[in-house]
């Protein structure tokens, strides 16, 4: 992969757009080949399940993922056996026990997620995606071929479906992929996938004087509905609506990774006169939290048990916030066991659904609120989880920004971390913003906010 993007960076624009096309090609078949058809129909048989049956269904996958775990993935059984389990235990396991296993840690994941944490007994077709992981070295996550149709079938149905979309709709794209590799590049800031009708735009040249060519592109390619970071396609329509420029009017925004706001939701609705759709899931794969077609943000119970947990480790009561432990029904290869992901989430005090489905009901998301980083041009961007990828000796990062034009970056590092890492860390900062002064400073740990939280962003401009 390294090489191939080593060559992309280098095409011109047009031919660019083939390898999009071409790597669209394969991520298509990947997705929706195999058993994609049936999963899609399963997930949508089972939103009509009751209570009673999605507790039998959840046992049931719980207690063979668990033996499967112990029997085939080396770190479960050493850390269970340690805690006094033994395989009849999963054998005959209820809900109520989940909350006495141990927390499956972010670190551990990082640590022995390619190694003891992966099954002897595997699908075919494995490989490895990072995470999104903004303060830290991100995680890798492994997906089989099935897994990965298993999981774009739970997306299918619970995502696009209940915004009125299907994988055949033409979209627009703002992800983390860097599909214009210079930081100063020119126009166009797109480039188009062919095969999945997909124009994916750069989220790392939005500002004021770009905007007019983000609009173009969609008028271009005829982009439908908008999806990828809340932030960056929320600072998209501010300029759009700031430069009075005329966009097309969509069926829907779908956001995601980022909290999203009152205010953006607004914005949408003015820019592209369409309602947006939250959600909330992660490369991780082993939560899924989607808003219907009636404004509820509902869980799907058969992507994973999601617990949310007060600071002693006990269920939160409905109208409370609770930290997400998420143990994923999915992925057998590489279990996620009450991983601990790092976020928070509101149990909705009235379960009641408008649309009949018997599915854990949440007010919100609370996510991560990140300050916005303004690039000398004006460029803003929040999102810097590419800086870190494949720098396993970082274990968390922090992008402070001292001014438009100096950014420092923090980060607790190992002993193995190099000063070719270090390199490698400003050359990706000045490649988002362009020719900045950036200071890598090594420290022991990282400020916790009021929420005892560590923030991935942190903004010192002057507002105002």
């Amino acid at each position: 992969m390294a090489l191939a993007d080593k060559y992309y960076k280098v095409l011109p624009p047009f031919l660019q757009n083939i390898a999009a096309s071409a790597y669209g090609w394969y991520w298509k078949k990947r997705r929706y080949g195999g058993v994609f058809s049936e999963e899609l129909d399963r997930f949508r048989r089972r939103e009509n399940y009751s209570a009673g049956q999605w507790r039998s269904y959840q046992t049931d996958r719980l207690r063979a993922l668990l033996v499967h775990a112990f029997e085939t993935v080396p770190f479960y059984r050493a850390k269970y056996s340690a805690a006094g389990y033994s395989l009849k235990d999963f054998q005959c396991f209820e809900l109520e026990d989940l909350k006495n296993l141990p927390y499956l840690e972010k670190q551990e994941l990082r640590e022995y997620g390619r190694t003891s944490l992966v099954s002897s007994k595997r699908e075919r077709g494995g490989s490895f995606f990072a995470s999104s992981g903004s303060s830290g070295t991100p995680t890798s996550i492994l997906f089989s071929h099935a897994f990965h149709q298993r999981w774009s079938a739970a997306f299918e149905v619970r995502v696009r479906s209940w915004a009125g979309l299907d994988n055949k709709v033409p979209r627009g794209m703002i992800g983390g992929r860097r599909v214009v590799p210079d930081g100063e590049g020119k126009p166009p800031y797109y480039r188009y996938n062919w095969f999945e009708r997909q124009t994916y735009f750069s989220a790392y040249h939005i500002s004021e004087s770009t905007a007019a060519d983000y609009v173009r592109g969609m008028r271009k390619h005829r982009v439908e509905y908008m999806t990828g970071y809340a932030m960056s396609n929320y600072f998209l329509a501010q300029y759009i609506e700031k430069l009075g420029l005329e966009a097309p009017q969509l069926t829907a925004v779908v956001t995601s990774s980022e909290k999203l706001t009152p205010a953006m939701r607004d914005t949408f609705r003015r820019v592209y006169g369409c309602r947006t759709f939250d959600g909330y899931s992660g490369v991780e794969a082993c939560g899924l939290i989607t808003e219907n077609e009636w404004g509820e943000l509902m869980v799907s119970p058969d992507v994973g048990i999601m617990e949310l947990l007060d600071d002693e480790g006990r269920a939160v009561s409905p109208g409370q916030v609770g930290e997400v432990v998420s143990t994923g029904l999915l992925n057998f290869d590489q279990p996620l066991i009450r991983y601990r992901i790092g976020d928070m989430a509101k149990l909705s005090a009235n379960q009641e659904s408008e649309s009949g489905r018997e599915m854990p009901i949440v007010d919100e998301i609370v996510g991560r609120v990140e300050d916005v980083v303004i690039g000398p041009d004006g460029r803003k961007m929040v999102r810097f989880h590419g800086v870190f990828i494949d720098l396993p000796a970082i274990h968390s990062a922090q992008v402070v920004q001292k001014a438009v034009d100096h950014l420092d970056i923090r980060v607790v590092v190992d002993a193995h971390f190099s000063q070719d890492d270090e390199d490698i860390i400003v050359r990706r900062v000045r490649s988002q913003l362009g020719e900045i002064k950036v200071n890598v400073l090594r420290v022991s740990e990282l400020p916790v906010g009021p929420n005892g939280k560590v923030k991935a962003v942190i903004s010192e401009l002057e507002t105002g």
